[in-house]
């Protein structure tokens, strides 16, 4: 029977997985919403929207608006963003262990998210992981994003690991099918941001972990394919 051990190699996703950034995507549009006289929106109301990226936070905030007006804010949106980036959000609770217990088992972590490369780039300074994490990869790294396997098959490369000895961790469904096209076990963050309709049951996950902290054991990781 396999023992358990720490994986070789872990890739996360960024926005609710590793990092509570809603507040300051809520900031950002916050500071839309001001520009056209509109009062602020609140945290809980938007903060289930995060995970599905800029286009469906714009949506949330400006129903009545048209789908390509507000693909047209899409860049405003992310102006907004870089200025409030890192200064409202923060880790979520357990991660720092989490991660600091994956380097003392020597394994490699790194990052595949579909925020801009160049967002997700800023942030390593402020979260001191510029020489910690081992790979990062955006949504407009490559020609594709998730839930394509794309990026974290490339990810997985240049760590020098294959896939099946590689864990990713998402709080989304499109996280779960990236891993699962590129044959890569996965873990359902369940700490994440959920509309109410998701069901992460459904997303058939290797594993579905409640908190970070429990991720600190190697029991808690899914064994390899």
């Amino acid at each position: 029977m396999p023992t358990h051990t720490f994986p070789r190699a872990v890739l996360f996703d960024l926005d609710g997985t590793l990092l509570d950034s809603a507040p300051d995507m809520v900031a950002a549009i916050d500071a839309m919403r001001a520009a056209r006289g509109q009062p602020p929106m609140p945290l809980e109301q938007l903060r289930p929207h995060v995970s599905k990226g800029a286009r469906a936070m714009i949506a949330a905030a400006f129903p009545q608006v048209d789908e390509p007006q507000r693909e047209s804010w899409i860049p405003e949106f992310l102006s907004h963003y870089e200025r409030e980036l890192g200064r409202h959000g923060h880790l979520f609770d357990g991660i720092d262990a989490m991660l600091a217990a994956l380097e003392a088992a020597g394994s490699t972590w790194g990052i595949v998210t579909n925020k801009p490369e160049y967002l997700a780039r800023l942030l390593m300074p402020v979260l001191g992981w510029e020489q910690r994490c081992a790979v990062l990869i955006g949504g407009d790294t490559l020609a594709r994003r998730k839930p394509d396997p794309l990026p974290l098959t490339v990810a997985a490369e240049r760590i020098g690991v294959d896939p099946a000895q590689c864990v990713y961790v998402g709080d989304d469904e499109r996280d779960i099918q990236a891993a699962r096209a590129a044959g890569m076990p996965s873990v359902v963050a369940l700490w994440g941001y959920r509309l109410d309709g998701d069901d992460p049951v459904a997303w058939q996950g290797d594993v579905m972990i409640q908190a970070p902290a429990e991720l600190i054991g190697a029991a808690a990781w899914p064994l390899p394919r």
